[in-house]
């Protein structure tokens, strides 16, 4: 085991993977070593199955072969990525046994074009859970407004999610909210939670990339690379708050599990820092930090592994009127981020579609 993955973990943190690919991880044996190393989970988006449905042959011959009953893009998709995620989910179901059910999860995004559509969206997921058919399997839906109630929905069916493309604190309070309603319906309802599991995915380096862009507008470079990890740390205060109220004891002691903060976007867009500047930040209890293969190579070679997620609040707590001040407003730069995060989805699942189709029918063709 890497002896930095295996600092994390002792310090609470689980480290996953935001990568997927039949290449790479699921046929070509990678996904074994990296739990081998310390990695216990994986996560998924539009853009990381366009890049390896493109870039792969591995996909072809099944590619073919449901082209042949279909020229439904979205269905032939949810086909290729099922396999990939059930295969992955099987490979992570001992870290899953070992870890009791706090780790060993995969995630898959439910269609990013229906991410402002509470109702489709939590058909999608429940369809999701069915056809997958893995109970380490996170079903990530968007923490737009209309995502909270489907949230909340998901949850009282008593199936796990992963809330993704959360930038501003209010927000990720609102999704938090959102976990506990929907596990006290459950409860409730006679259901049982403690099969339920949940992961906030807070931004956090897109953050600093747009606040850094307005820095340098504004003429205030010397605030720059800061917004992001006080936004992270002031997120994690507010876990820890929601996670140990009235409502919340009540629930854990029907089996219920926490809604784990999960940092994402946390490869370093600025070359000027450092390339684990987002993980060595943010480390503590109950976390989680999912990583492209650059910035987990790097944290498992130089990452300055101890617990720094409790640093430096008071000054994170300043820090929003400090930049509002320089004239850069955070709540319309994480606003911002949002709409932008869903339309980059978006887009990418579009391109992924058309990937699909032409590649299909020249596949029939041959």
């Amino acid at each position: 085991m890497n002896e930095n993955l295996k600092k994390a973990a002792e310090l609470g943190q689980g480290i996953w993977i935001d990568s997927i690919s039949r290449d790479d991880l699921v046929e070509g044996g990678a996904l074994h070593k990296l739990i081998e190393d310390g990695v216990v989970g994986v996560t998924s988006n539009p853009s990381i199955f366009q890049k390896a449905i493109s870039e792969s042959e591995l996909y072809d011959e099944q590619l073919e072969e449901v082209s042949k009953e279909t020229d439904d893009a979205k269905e032939i998709f949810w086909k290729l990525a099922v396999k990939d995620i059930q295969d992955a989910c099987d490979i992570l179901a001992p870290v899953y046994e070992r870890t009791a059910r706090k780790d060993g999860y995969v995630s898959l995004e439910v269609s990013p074009d229906i991410g402002y559509d509470a109702p489709k969206t939590v058909d999608e997921a429940l369809m999701l859970h069915e056809l997958v058919d893995r109970p380490n399997l996170l079903v990530k839906i968007p923490a737009t407004q209309p995502g909270l109630a489907a949230i909340e929905e998901v949850i009282a069916n008593g199936k796990s999610v992963n809330v993704t493309l959360i930038f501003s604190l209010e927000r990720y309070k609102a999704v938090a909210r959102a976990y506990i309603r929907g596990l006290q319906r459950l409860v409730a309802a006679g259901g049982d939670p403690s099969g339920v599991a949940s992961v906030a995915s807070f931004f956090v380096s897109r953050v600093d990339s747009e606040a850094d862009k307005r820095l340098d507008e504004v003429g205030r470079p010397d605030l720059k690379g800061r917004l992001a990890i006080a936004n992270a740390k002031l997120a994690y205060a507010a876990f820890e708050e929601i996670f140990s109220g009235d409502d919340w004891t009540f629930l854990e002691s029907k089996g219920a599990n926490k809604q784990r903060p999960l940092w994402a976007s946390t490869s370093t867009k600025n070359p000027e820092y450092k390339d684990t500047i987002y993980v060595d930040n943010l480390i503590g209890p109950d976390t989680v930090n999912t990583m492209p293969g650059s910035t987990l190579e790097a944290t498992m070679d130089h990452g300055e592994i101890r617990p720094t997620l409790k640093e430096g609040i008071e000054d994170a707590k300043r820090l929003p009127r400090i930049l509002a001040e320089a004239g850069v407003d955070y709540k319309d730069v994480t606003e911002m981020l949002e709409k932008e995060g869903v339309a980059k989805f978006m887009d990418s699942f579009y391109e992924m579609l058309d990937v699909i189709s032409e590649k299909g029918r020249k596949l029939v063709r041959q």
